[in-house]
């Protein structure tokens, strides 16, 4: 048996997914000559310049680290000729390569990329499996070319996602499973016996970037589709609804299909017994009753349980915990909405 030989790589990438595919590669054979990573950005209320976690492990390990802002200037492309590598390792770096950039290395460029590709292409496939509800996904190591994820593929993981998988919880099976799936890969461009795997563009789909204001959650959707949201938006950006004019982030609930309650005329209905599409008995967003184990709110069909929220200016804790400070935050009958009271739209 042929014994795959020491490879030399650059690494680019940027977050702990990153740094922690940074360590399975220094834990290996190979010999990684140079780590790119995102310049230091302002972090935390002092605003100060911080490194990323790649370069933090890096600096550790006494390698070398380049942070330019571009790849696209000579310079750039001429430093990283220099390390004269045979290939270069891309985990969720944030810089386009330029194909001068892909064809420099011996074997060209790897990417490690957090979903079955084609399915999700693009900035957040993790916070995308979660929002529209897929019942798996995986790593895709691709061969990287001059479009956005649409590589040829050579190696996939599946990983199932489960009812109550946040993005946080997904983003750390994925990392567990996409090391040993790259030092894999790494062996097989060392004994030249990868097997390329064309993507199918038809079934394409892309996980556009998260933005804070798509974090406002509608009331008027289901609570399933509201509880995915919750879910997809930890533990970034946080989904919120507003109680008047106070924004309240909400972290952790469960979904309760039927509503049940007596109403001021003294009838008791459930959802099923009005209708099993839509909730006739409750205003969208209107809380149905407050308790030490969390909030129900009512949903355009079903409910959602609160179990862990934010107020202003505090941290997120257990419904519990506030209520013993805040007793009259939440009343029954006090209704969740998209915008701020104070905001009127046409």
């Amino acid at each position: 048996m042929v014994n795959p030989a020491p490879l030399k790589i650059i690494f680019a990438g940027t977050p702990h997914f990153a740094a922690y595919h940074l360590q399975a590669l220094l834990d290996s054979q190979h010999d990684v000559v140079a780590v790119y990573t995102q310049p230091d950005r302002p972090s935390g209320r002092g605003k100060k310049l911080t490194p990323s976690p790649v370069k933090t492990l890096a600096l550790e390990h006494q390698l070398p680290v380049e942070q330019p802002l571009s790849l696209k200037a000579e310079d750039a492309q001429a430093t990283l000729a220099a390390y004269s590598a045979d290939v270069m390792v891309v985990v969720a770096y944030g810089l386009l390569l330029p194909q001068v950039v892909l064809d420099t290395p011996r074997y060209g460029c790897l990417n490690v990329h957090g979903s079955l590709l084609p399915r999700w292409r693009g900035a957040a496939p993790i916070q995308r499996a979660v929002e529209m509800g897929d019942k798996e996904t995986g790593i895709t190591i691709m061969q990287m070319d001059k479009g956005l994820d649409t590589g040829d593929m050579l190696y996939k993981v599946v990983c199932e996602v489960s009812d109550t998988d946040t993005s946080a919880t997904l983003h750390d099976k994925l990392m567990a499973l996409g090391a040993p799936a790259l030092t894999q890969v790494l062996e097989q461009v060392s004994l030249q016996c990868l097997q390329p795997e064309p993507q199918d563009n038809a079934t394409a789909c892309y996980a556009e970037k998260i933005t804070k204001e798509e974090a406002a959650i509608d009331w008027q959707d289901s609570a399933e589709k509201i509880a995915r949201k919750i879910r997809a938006f930890t533990p970034f950006p946080i989904a919120y609804g507003f109680l008047g004019d106070d924004r309240i982030k909400i972290y952790d609930v469960n979904i309760k299909r039927a509503i049940k309650r007596t109403t001021k005329r003294a009838i008791k209905k459930t959802i099923e017994e009005t209708s099993p599409e839509k909730n006739t008995l409750f205003t969208a967003g209107e809380i149905i009753s407050v308790g030490d184990k969390g909030i129900e709110v009512a949903c355009s069909n079903g409910s959602i349980f609160i179990r862990t929220l934010q107020i202003p200016n505090k941290k997120a804790m257990p419904i519990a915990d506030i209520l013993n400070g805040y007793t009259d935050r939440f009343i029954v009958g006090q209704q969740f909405t998209r915008q701020p009271s104070a905001v009127k739209t046409c």
